[in-house]
């Protein structure tokens, strides 16, 4: 059994886990010292949290899996349409920036944080689809593993998107969910 750390080491580690999910989201190769720098403790402060690498990348995982999972609770999947309900899960998804980087440059770093990546989506993005399907918000030619696909296809255009043209987060956001929600929208009878 874990005990819950408080105070200043709690702090601590979570500067630490911050910077270290900043730092190998920008570069998945990077340097032990260099995350102590941007955590702004020493290389021993660092390794007295996490005494080897594998041991950082274990608690990043277990960090970015609790980031998806507040990030899903934000978003409400289950109120509201389908359709609205994905839109919220795009936007809280976009939010987690640098998490977001990592997951897309290192997969494999957070692959057990990140199943709906790799299992195309979990019980509650399918039952979020299905409403969407009944309700009329969501095309239902299109199914839950191939809505998660182009979620995620989505929020890595958008972080590239602000990556290599340095435009506004905001504005990437808006372009995202007006392509999801276009994407998403049933088609009028007898269109293709």
């Amino acid at each position: 059994m874990q005990v819950q750390e408080r105070g200043a080491r709690a702090r601590t580690r979570q500067a630490i886990l911050a910077a270290a999910i900043e730092v190998l989201g920008q570069n998945p190769n990077a340097a032990l010292s260099e995350i102590a720098t941007a955590a702004d403790v020493g290389r021993t402060t660092l390794h007295r949290y996490f005494p080897e690498r594998s041991d950082l990348l274990r608690a990043v995982a277990a960090e970015g899996a609790a980031r998806l999972d507040r990030a899903t609770a934000s978003a409400r999947l289950d109120e509201g349409t389908g359709a609205e309900a994905l839109l919220r899960l795009c936007r809280e998804y976009f939010d987690l920036g640098s998490l977001l980087s990592l997951i897309f440059t290192d997969p494999e770093c957070l692959a057990e944080a990140t199943p709906v990546v790799d299992d195309g989506c979990d019980d509650r993005f399918s039952d979020m689809v299905d409403r969407g399907h009944r309700d009329g918000t969501i095309d239902d030619s299109l199914p839950a593993p191939w809505l998660s696909s182009l979620m995620w296809s989505q929020l890595y255009a958008g972080w590239s998107y602000v990556t290599q043209h340095g435009a506004s987060r905001h504005d990437v956001l808006r372009l995202l969910v007006r392509t999801v929600d276009g994407a998403v929208a049933p088609r009028p009878n007898g269109s293709r």
